[in-house]
């Protein structure tokens, strides 16, 4: 597989032209997307939206290779996507993809610095460096001192801060994040956006966030809103204009 991302400096880092997906066939197939298109750069900060059935979640999976498109075609760092083996596709996501979810998807019983270890734990990152990263990457999300406590001792605005530690530690191309507000509070849901938009200005990190709030999709720089399988309007937030 080409290198992705890191080789392929002249162009976006995803396109997509022209992608669809239909489920089953004949009278009972579903569009969930009918020819988008879509360029992502890198070092932006997108948020995805529209009602349920939009097609936004459809289109959150296969940028993140946890689906494939009907037609059309899918460019990441220059790479067509389609193109790749499944295990190909499972390394694009293990080496340049990081998603947190509204759920959190954190191992009860391990500990925090445990549940940031597991993905440098499958591409083979030795015991030492491993625990070194995870503390890293705790710090930068603000939970030094509570790398030995699990889950259930944590808030949720801590357990979605692991979770992005969890995300951030194999140093991702991208971050996908899938509700990240959804289970939190007004003022927790303001300090998770604050801190993706930290990582995103300081870090050049490239965030794509599907939300249905409208005050958390304001943090973002760009909006994109879809509508019956459609990119219904694509515009940037002006406070984000110099």
């Amino acid at each position: 597989m080409t290198t992705p991302a890191s080789e392929y400096v002249n162009g976006p880092l995803i396109q997509l032209r022209g992608v669809s997906k239909v489920y089953g066939a004949g009278q009972a197939a579903t569009h969930a997307l009918r020819g988008i298109d879509l360029c992502i750069s890198r070092g932006e900060f997108l948020a995805v939206m529209g009602p349920s059935g939009s097609g936004k979640s459809t289109c959150m999976n296969i940028l993140g290779c946890l689906d494939t498109s009907t037609s059309g075609t899918y460019l990441f760092g220059g790479v067509d996507v389609a193109a790749l083996a499944r295990d190909q596709r499972a390394r694009l996501r293990r080496h340049y993809l990081g998603f947190v979810f509204q759920g959190y998807n954190l191992l009860s019983r391990t500990s925090a610095i445990e549940n940031v270890e597991l993905p440098l734990i499958y591409r083979g990152v030795s015991a030492g460096e491993r625990r070194g990263r995870a503390r890293q990457a705790l710090a930068a999300v603000g939970l030094t001192g509570w790398e030995f406590h699990t889950p259930g001792e944590l808030s949720g605005g801590q357990q979605q801060r692991v979770a992005i530690a969890r995300a951030i530690v194999t140093d991702p191309a991208i971050l996908f994040a899938d509700e990240p507000t959804g289970n939190l509070d007004s003022a927790m849901s303001r300090e998770i956006m604050a801190l993706l938009t930290a990582l995103n200005g300081e870090r050049g990190l490239t965030v794509v966030m599907v939300t249905h709030e409208p005050e958390m999709a304001q943090f973002a720089k760009r909006i994109v809103r879809f509508r019956d399988g459609c990119i219904e309007s694509d515009g940037r937030d002006r406070r984000a204009d110099p």
